[in-house]
């Protein structure tokens, strides 16, 4: 794995993993945790009366039922991660959710980048067998369809909860 950032190269895969994982958790609980702050921030100034809104009460009831799932499918975007771990805090998600959320997600990134990312761009320069490489785009072909299940669920529930089943038909 020569395509590794330099203070990985030389590391045993499962090494490789282990740190990539537990920076994905970390960063996965700064970013709750600056939302969580925001949030708590907020209830000392002229925003508070917007974050006890019944519209934010029930997103927050939205979160504690739907967000694990989602947070944990958030570590396998580009962009959205930081937004749903910041939104997860801001609309305090208990820890009790969090943790196993971000955790499997930690675990799903640090796969995703430890085996496609890297294999793919070995096999692309000549290290790897081209088949590792297709074994790594089935891992991230079934990764994909089962988060986009996985997705699709949660907004079932979600319209459920909310009493939303009105635009049930035009998704």
């Amino acid at each position: 794995m020569s395509n590794l950032p330099g203070f990985l190269q030389g590391l045993p895969v499962w090494l490789v993993f282990t740190v990539l994982a537990l920076g994905a958790y970390a960063r996965g609980n700064a970013t709750y945790w600056v939302g969580r702050g925001a949030r708590s921030g907020s209830e000392h100034t002229k925003w508070k009366r917007y974050a006890e809104t019944p519209a934010i009460k029930a997103a927050e009831r939205w979160v504690r039922r739907m967000g694990p799932p989602l947070v944990s499918i958030g570590f396998l975007t580009v962009g959205v991660q930081s937004a749903i771990n910041f939104s997860a805090g801001l609309l305090r998600m208990p820890q009790r959710n969090f943790q196993p959320a971000v955790i499997i997600g930690a675990l799903l990134w640090s796969t995703l980048y430890t085996t496609v990312g890297f294999a793919v761009i070995e096999a692309a320069f000549g290290h790897l067998s081209w088949w590792w490489a297709l074994i790594a785009l089935a891992v991230l072909a079934w990764t994909i369809g089962y988060s986009r299940w996985l997705s699709a669920r949660g907004e079932r529930q979600g319209r459920e909860i909310l009493g939303d089943e009105d635009h049930s038909s035009n998704t």
